[in-house]
């Protein structure tokens, strides 16, 4: 290649560089907008974007409303389509700007802001989809991202362990409170019969099941004696278990909280099951904390 040639093509390739460090620059000054909290104008997106949610979800709750809907259709039509409009943009705008763009479309609340546009257009192109509209209301479990309220999620998964650790207690004693429910209704069955409303054994259970969790709809009503004495006894066992369910969690989330001091969780992902001497996380290389 000749100098002259080499000479027009250093301008060239200046101007692709630079273009390409703008567009870089552009794509970083996003993310620091839209996925940080820490500067000006990433806090006043995060307002910004907590307004829109909570209004567009008062619009979705004033749908459902028939007067409300006769007198002013057409503009809660137009909002709700500016708000799918500006959520859409948005949408994309964090696929643009995101480091790894596979990730955060796979991840919770990639998968929620995209069901929160979704329907809108599902709507619009597919008639009868209209069912689907109230999946938008799953807009409002944006606000935890934006307040950041996700790093209360480990005490969630620390109930969500203990849950899991007490399931076949939880199952026997449930277990127990059916029989228990099968018992009584089949007594109150043979005892009222349906001239007092308890027109079937299924529907005994149902009245049995109501009384035992101290509901009392009050739709069905003994009015034997005897009656009424299967029903005190069933309303004193209902007290009596209330206590139990409340104890088995009580005692596993104790158990749960004294293992879990001596675990090491990833700021990061939360995950545990790391060696005691490792310095980052094994699922998502985030440094983890010194061990305890």
């Amino acid at each position: 290649m000749s100098t002259p040639d080499k000479v027009q093509q250093a301008p060239h390739e200046t101007s692709q560089s630079a273009a390409a460090g703008e567009g870089e620059s552009l794509r970083k000054r996003l993310n620091r907008i839209i996925f940080g909290w820490d500067t000006p104008a990433g806090k006043l997106f995060d307002l910004c974007l907590i307004w829109a949610i909570s209004i567009s979800v008062l619009v979705l709750m004033l749908e459902s409303v028939e007067w409300i809907v006769r007198e002013y259709e057409p503009w809660l039509r137009a909002a709700e389509w500016t708000f799918t409009l500006l959520f859409t943009a948005e949408y994309l705008t964090r696929i643009y700007c995101a480091e790894r763009r596979w990730a955060y479309i796979k991840s919770f609340y990639g998968i929620v802001d995209l069901l929160s546009i979704l329907p809108s257009y599902l709507a619009f192109f597919i008639p009868g989809a209209n069912n689907l509209l109230i999946i938008r209301l799953l807009r409002v479990l944006r606000i935890f991202r934006i307040l950041k309220l996700a790093r209360y999620l480990s005490e969630a998964n620390l109930l969500m362990r203990t849950m899991m650790l007490a399931r076949r207690k939880i199952f026997v004693f449930f277990s127990s409170v059916l029989v228990l429910s099968v018992i009584f209704g089949s007594l109150m069955y043979m005892v009222e019969g349906p001239a007092h409303g308890f027109t079937s054994i299924p529907k005994s259970i149902y009245w049995t099941i109501v009384t035992i969790t101290t509901v009392g709809y009050g739709d069905i009503v003994p009015q034997t004696i005897l009656g009424q004495i299967i029903s005190a006894a069933a309303m004193l066992t209902g007290y009596s278990i209330i206590a139990v369910p409340t104890g088995i969690l009580t005692a596993e989330l104790a158990q749960e909280m004294q293992r879990d001091r001596h675990r090491r969780y990833c700021p990061g992902c939360q995950r545990s099951g790391h060696e005691a001497d490792a310095a980052h996380c094994k699922h998502c290389g985030e440094a983890l904390p010194e061990a305890k």
